[in-house]
Parts: C-alpha cells; sequence; structure tokens
C-alpha cells in the first residue's frame, strides 16, 4: 500500500455514519423527480430538490431533449471553442441574455464551472475578489483559482463590506461576487445596497442567480430583477440545473465581458460542451417559464403556506425569504438523525453540515417546488415535527 492510502485509509468518518444507520447521502431515487419519488420501491414525499418550477418531469422538457437528441446525436465530442458550438447553443445564449437582461451570455457545461471559470479570468494579480463568507462553494474555489488578492466579509454586512472595499486599491478592479439566494439559508443578499457600495468604490458586481432564477422577478428573471438592479449588476451568472430542469449554467454581461471570456475562460475553452439534450431541456423549460406565470404564482403560494406552517408549529427557520427553509438543529450527529428519522417518516429532506454552515447552525434544508400542494406540506410538517419533537430539537 502507498504513502496515499496510508494517509487516506483513516478516512472513515462516512463509514461511521453508515453503521449507526444515519449515513444521509446518495440514496437512490428511482424515477423522475416530483413533488412524490420512488425509493426503495414506495414513495417518498421530496421536500430535498431544486427543481423550484417543478419542471423536470414536464413531458414538453422531456420531448424537447429526446428531439434534440434525435437531431445532433448523444454529445458534441468537443469543447464550443473547437467543434462542440451547436445552432441551439447559440440560439440559449440569445434567449438567456434577454430574459436576464443583458447584452450577451455564455453557456457552460456546468454551473460550478461558470463561477470556477469566470471569477478566475475576470480578476488577476493586483485585482481583488472580495466575497460573502457564506459564498457558495463554487465560488469559494473561483476565487481560489484567481491570482487576485481575496477578501472576504461577514454575511450580509455592508459595514463590513465596505471596510474591504476601503482596503482596495482605488485603480485595480474590485469583483465583488455574492450569491442572489443563499442555498443553504433561503435568505437574500442586499443588492441594493451593494450597488450603492459598487458606484462608491467604482467596483464590479457579480450576482450568482443558481436560485433566484425561475423563483424570483418578473417571469423569474431573477434577485436583480427583483430589486429592481439588473442594470447596475456587471455579471449574471445563472445554472440550468433547478428551475430549467437540465444541467449546464450561463454567464451574462456586457459584450466586452463576454468576448473576453469566451476566449480566455478555461473551463469553457477546455471542457466539452453542453449536450444537445440538455441545451433543449433547458431552453424548453426557460420557454415555459416565460410562458405560464400561474407556474411561479403557485410556487410562491406554497411557499408562503409552509413558512406560516412551519413558524406556527414551532420550528426555527431563521431569515428565509424564499423557497428553501432552514429547519434548524444545530448539532451535526442530530441532524443525520433527523434526516434518517424524516426517511422513514416518507419526508426527504438534505443535511446542512459544515463546512455548509457553521457547527452551531447545522439544518436540514426543506425546499418547494412549484407543484407541490398544500397537502403534502402539512403531511411534511406534521411527520417532521414529530421527529423534531423526538429529539428534543422542538417542544
Amino acid at each position: 500500500m502507498g504513502l496515499l492510502q496510508d494517509k487516506l485509509k483513516s478516512y472513515t468518518l462516512p463509514q461511521e455514519f453508515q453503521a449507526k444507520g444515519i449515513y444521509p447521502y446518495f440514496r437512490e431515487i428511482e424515477g423522475k423527480q416530483g413533488t412524490e419519488v420512488m425509493m426503495g420501491g414506495h414513495k417518498v414525499l421530496m421536500f430535498g430538490s431544486n427543481a423550484y418550477t417543478g419542471l423536470t418531469g414536464d413531458q414538453r422538457v422531456i420531448d424537447a431533449g429526446c428531439a434534440a437528441m434525435q437531431k445532433y446525436g448523444s454529445g458534441c465530442a468537443g469543447s464550443r471553442f473547437l467543434n462542440g458550438t451547436l445552432d441551439i447553443h447559440v440560439q440559449l445564449e440569445k434567449e438567456l441574455a434577454e430574459f436576464v437582461g443583458k447584452d450577451e451570455a455564455l453557456c457552460f457545461s456546468t454551473g460550478f464551472t461558470v463561477n470556477s471559470g469566470v471569477i478566475s479570468q475576470i480578476a488577476g494579480k493586483g485585482d481583488y475578489v472580495i466575497c460573502d463568507d457564506r459564498d457558495h462553494a463554487s465560488i469559494v474555489d473561483g476565487r481560489r483559482l484567481s491570482f487576485a488578492t481575496q477578501l472576504k466579509y461577514k454575511h450580509n454586512d455592508m459595514e463590513d463590506l465596505e471596510k474591504c472595499l476601503k482596503r482596495c486599491d482605488p485603480d485595480a478592479i474590485k469583483l465583488i461576487v455574492v450569491d442572489g439566494v443563499y442555498s443553504m439559508e433561503g435568505d437574500l443578499a442586499p443588492l441594493p445596497k451593494m450597488v450603492e457600495l459598487k458606484k462608491k468604490y467604482n467596483a464590479t458586481l457579480m450576482v450568482d442567480e443558481a436560485h433566484g432564477i425561475g423563483v424570483f422577478g418578473r417571469q423569474g428573471r431573477g434577485v436583480c430583477d427583483h430589486f429592481g438592479v439588473t442594470k447596475d449588476v456587471d455579471l449574471i451568472m445563472g445554472t440550468f440545473s433547478k428551475s430549467l430542469a437540465s444541467i449546464g449554467g450561463f454567464i451574462a454581461a456586457d459584450s466586452c465581458v463576454i468576448n473576453w471570456l469566451r476566449h480566455t475562460a478555461r473551463t469553457y475553452i477546455f471542457s466539452a460542451s453542453c449536450p444537445p439534450a440538455a441545451t433543449a431541456a433547458a431552453r424548453e423549460a426557460l420557454h415555459i417559464i416565460q410562458n405560464e406565470p400561474e407556474r411561479i404564482a403557485a410556487l410562491w403560494e406554497v411557499t408562503n403556506y409552509a413558512l406560516k406552517r412551519f413558524r406556527e408549529e414551532g420550528f426555527e427557520i431563521g431569515e428565509t425569504e424564499s423557497p428553501i427553509i432552514p429547519l434548524y438543529v444545530r448539532d451535526t450527529e442530530k441532524t443525520f438523525v433527523a434526516v434518517a428519522r424524516a426517511f422513514e417518516e416518507g419526508v426527504f429532506i438534505n443535511p446542512v453540515i459544515p463546512p455548509a454552515c457553521a457547527p452551531s447552525d447545522t439544518l436540514v434544508r426543506y425546499a418547494l417546488m412549484a407543484t407541490h400542494t398544500k397537502e403534502q406540506v402539512d403531511l411534511s410538517v406534521q411527520r417532521l415535527k414529530k421527529v423534531f419533537v423526538e429529539l428534543g430539537i422542538i417542544k
């Protein structure tokens, strides 16, 4: 056995939780993701998905993906830079740019590679990348790949952000990168105040709309649109793997920014392009979102109902303003037990533990889709309260 194996064989934490019967990861789903899923041969209520618009099983999206595979094949066998650009990639980019209110957009193979590729290429040596301390891991990796000076500010603390900006060379690029919606806690970035600071210190602002598109703003255009600050945000990032029911991601910005990234972003140039089926599925989902405002209205109706019910039953849910509802546990092992017990009760939820949160802030993440019913919410709240009371998390 080599040095690597000698070092890594001591990593047994997953096995320890497996032995206790509370390991919460890689659970197998046996069909389409909807408000109910098949697992282990029986139905489970799904409250652990990012499919906010409920389109992952929509027949129109499925048909669009199948038609694209018939026309273009299963893949592109290369990067966008060389042989992997299809006409549907270009069409989707034009539609996304118009949708989020920017000159142009660029589609990547995953949302993660958008952030890791764009951030590292926008800010270089002598520049600054400034991040919220709860930014997504893809943003963290993007700033780590950059040669820029890296600064962090306390979550949604605009005084602390201003302190960071004051430390910067006024003539250097100062790239502020922020989640529009925080994926674990469900709260929003204070974008209007951030825009004020951006202008005051001549900074650049990039907003990750992964959990905002399809949820906030006109026709689901995102948190930037929700706050009315789209024109003041320099770069808008989005993903296809949530409301757009597919896989991939995009960055939208001024034409000069997109031109630079198109020819320099390494995760774009050196990654195989988004498959035809995924591209067509995302495009069809985008069309549906724009043409069915009642879908987003339904999402907010069931979200507001769920928020009300959890508060009534005494759950601690923090400052969420979105379909992401954190149910705080504040103990890592008890979080795993809560997830396991909830699954036994027929409710699928996700654990959130360090490094995704502080050790004292562990929680289970409950997320809603436009297709959930109030009856499903009531049933899940009833079952989760039973679990939380048994574990002494709530009274």
